[in-house]
């Protein structure tokens, strides 16, 4: 038997471990900000152009031609070795016309000809083209449409219906709330809303991330909807394209890496969060390929809100801008085996070797996906401590609480040395890395660790201390169908890492659900049983005679990522035998 359950303190008493569905906190969607600013994009994307130009100057000066230049120079670069349907027609000759106009510095007879005229000129019809691109819509009767369908789509996704037989897949009766489980900070959260500006930073597994915190957030949390950037290549396909423009979301091209493009994507996300709109973006940019927590955040989206802050204090308002971390517990992740490939070619190169595919005959594709629908499954989204911009804690009241537990004010930090609050994009710059480096904290501390997740981490650790002189690729290489995972010594690491897990909950350091308070027993079937629920060559699955096997050494790998930045290995007793070979029985 595994070792006796840890007692611990209390989770924190804001911290909600059970979902539910939350009444709407703003029922009426015509009172939406992100509705509003719609309402009056025309006026938005004039705001959008002059300061995003205004921005640009300021930091270009003298050396504005040079900026276009290299603008201009990627543009062509890119319409000609990267087109795409969703572009606009004529655009390679558009960029060189511009091109022609900068080398002349003159756009025609009649306008300035002087090189800084004739330069500014040029920037205003850049950033104008690239705002009218970016800015999106928001139109209420499709966004009723969206909700009808997510809610029939992730039903099915997740099998919400009641029933286990296939009729049941089509049922009405719908329990959307038990499977999308929202927990963590929420009615914090919830109250926040109300006195202030919600920024979502969630971490970022899945392309279906997006769309699932949008309607969570919406129709389990009781938030109103959110703006978000969604990438261009989306809308390449015209039924997306027609929901993604009437949604929300802003448009972002991931291809256009220039400092102007950037500069008025940037003063995008600021406008919104200073006008009052909720939006949500992934710090960590995109998708996580090794299925680790974020550790290093990207700060370009996240400076934007430490500046719209500022923005707010200098207009003379008192609104704060809160900072949410979301972190999403899947117990699968869709696309796991392109994901953990991907980075496995990048990071090992020459010392990957991809695995032969295996083949699957049609009896056991069918077999797998009956498998996703007839099986139960969860998804939890945890709303983190919200921050303020500074990373700071923040309570119900939005009163902000410095590492020493004292009350701070964040206008204080946007004032100079004459008590004034002023610009200061390097100061800025360096609150930023402040807040980043609370939103990786809050991940670990907030994220609800499930049991899956652990009897991956244990198998995997297991395998590592097996083969302790080989690399992570040599392991990898190893031909997954000769070895099986001793029962015992697997109880044994499973109770060791949990009971870990256990404390660093009572520490404030993790969240873990309430599965991981069983045996260590009841752990490994609990997590066997959903990890592999969405693939064919399983993590983990249990074979014919009962043992705990794998299909797949790079699937494992993945899974046991997710708790790879915990640091949980310290203490940990190993047993003598491990894993099992076929080859020497």
């Amino acid at each position: 038997m595994s070792a006796t359950i840890p007692k611990t303190a209390l989770p924190h008493p804001e911290f909600e471990r059970e979902g539910k569905r939350y009444r709407h906190t703003a029922p009426n969607i015509e009172q939406w900000d992100i509705y509003k600013i719609s309402e009056d994009r025309e006026a938005f994307v004039k705001a959008l152009e002059a300061s995003s130009a205004q921005r640009i100057i300021q930091e270009a000066g003298d050396s504005l031609p040079d900026v276009l230049s290299k603008t201009i120079f990627s543009e062509q670069e890119r319409t000609k070795n990267e087109p795409w349907k969703v572009d606009p027609p004529q655009e390679r000759s558009y960029w060189k016309r511009l091109a022609k106009m900068l080398a002349t510095q003159s756009l025609d007879q009649d306008e300035p000809t002087s090189a800084d005229e004739a330069a500014r000129n040029i920037l205003q019809r850049i950033v104008h083209r690239y705002s009218e691109e970016i800015v999106g819509t928001f139109k209420i009767p499709t966004f009723h449409f969206a909700r009808r369908f997510l809610t029939f789509f992730f039903g099915r996704l997740l099998n919400a219906a009641t029933g286990r037989t296939f009729r049941s897949l089509f049922s009405k009766k719908i329990l959307l709330q038990e499977k999308l489980l929202v927990r963590g900070y929420v009615e914090q959260v919830r109250t926040l809303s109300e006195k202030g500006t919600l920024v979502m930073v969630p971490t970022h597994f899945s392309n279906l991330d997006s769309i699932l915190i949008g309607y969570a957030l919406d129709q389990v949390a009781g938030l109103p909807a959110m703006s978000y950037g969604a990438g261009l290549n989306l809308y390449n396909t015209g039924y997306t394209a027609y929901f993604m423009n009437r949604l929300g979301a802003y448009r972002v091209d991931r291809r256009k890496r220039n400092p102007v493009y950037m500069a008025t994507l940037k003063m995008m996300s600021k406008l919104l969060i200073q006008r009052g709109v909720p939006s949500i973006f992934f710090p960590g940019g995109t998708r996580s390929r090794s299925g680790a927590l974020e550790t290093k955040l990207k700060l370009g989206l996240l400076g934007t809100a430490v500046e719209a802050q500022r923005a707010r204090y200098q207009q003379g308002r008192n609104e704060k801008i809160f900072i949410v971390p979301v972190i999403l517990s899947y117990p699968f992740v869709l696309e796991a085996q392109f994901l953990i490939e991907q980075h496995l070619r990048l990071e090992g190169q020459d010392r990957y070797i991809k695995a032969q595919d295996s083949f699957h005959s049609l009896r056991s594709i069918m077999k797998f996906v009956w498998g996703v629908f007839s099986k139960g499954n969860q998804i939890t989204i945890t709303l983190g401590q919200p921050l303020d911009v500074l990373g700071n804690r923040v309570d119900q009241d939005g009163k902000s609480y410095g590492l020493n537990g004292r009350h701070v004010s964040t206008r204080e930090y946007f004032r100079d040395q004459y008590g004034k609050i002023n610009k200061d994009l390097q100061r800025e710059s360096e609150y930023t890395r402040l807040l980043a480096n609370q939103i990786v904290k809050r991940y670990h501390y907030d994220g609800i660790v499930l049991p899956g997740h652990l009897v991956s981490y244990a198998a995997f650790i297991m395998l590592e201390r097996t083969f302790i002189k080989d690399d992570l690729y040599a392991i990898l290489r190893l031909p997954a169908e000769d070895f099986y995972f001793r029962k015992d010594a697997l109880v044994k690491v499973v109770g060791q890492l949990r009971d870990r897990l256990i404390e660093m909950e009572a520490e404030g350091k993790a969240k873990i659900a309430a599965e991981l308070r069983e045996s260590a027993e009841q752990i490994i079937i609990d997590g066997i049983g959903n990890i592999g629920n969405y693939h064919i060559d399983k993590p983990l699955k249990y074979d014919p005679t009962g043992r705990i096997v794998s299909d797949n050494f790079s699937m494992l790998y993945y899974y046991h990522n997710r708790l790879s930045t915990y640091g949980l290995r310290g203490r940990l007793t190993w047993p003598k035998e491990m894993i099992g070979d076929e080859r020497k029985e």
